[in-house]
């Protein structure tokens, strides 16, 4: 049996509380110390001072507060008129206009599934977005 002190592994201890473990568990807290000092090295190394927890959601409840009711009527007005806008432009502005920025396709994938060149593609969704541009400032 070896004795370890907790402080030295777990900060919420204010003092120091002294623990008989068995060589195992002794052997895995020290292997665990050295691999959470290799990766602060590589973090520092490396200068990687990003966080490693944003698929949570953490940073994201932290950064982005909760939307009023006056913010959520007005991303949903914005929303509508969007639909409106786009649904006046040509059957096939639309849907490339609709295809490329709300699915998030490509200009490629989108001339590609239509057989005709990107050039095409970009100067329609060009001419949609002018259009949509026009709609929305006689319109709203």
């Amino acid at each position: 049996m070896i004795q370890i002190n907790l402080r030295d592994y777990y900060p919420i201890y204010p003092n120091d509380m002294f623990v008989e473990v068995t060589e195992e568990v002794a052997e895995q807290l020290h292997q665990w110390e050295q691999n959470e000092k290799s990766h602060r090295r590589k973090l520092n190394r490396y200068r990687a001072h990003y966080s490693l927890d944003i698929g949570d959601g953490i940073e994201n409840d932290a950064i982005f507060s909760c939307t009023t009711p006056d913010e959520v009527y007005e991303r949903k007005l914005t929303r509508q008129q969007l639909h409106e806008a786009i649904s006046a432009l040509p059957d096939k502005q639309a849907k490339r206009v609709y295809a490329h920025f709300i699915m998030g396709m490509s200009q490629a994938d989108i001339a590609r599934a239509e057989r005709i060149s990107t050039v095409a593609v970009n100067s329609s969704i060009v001419r949609g977005l002018q259009r949509m541009g026009r709609y929305l400032k006689q319109n709203f």
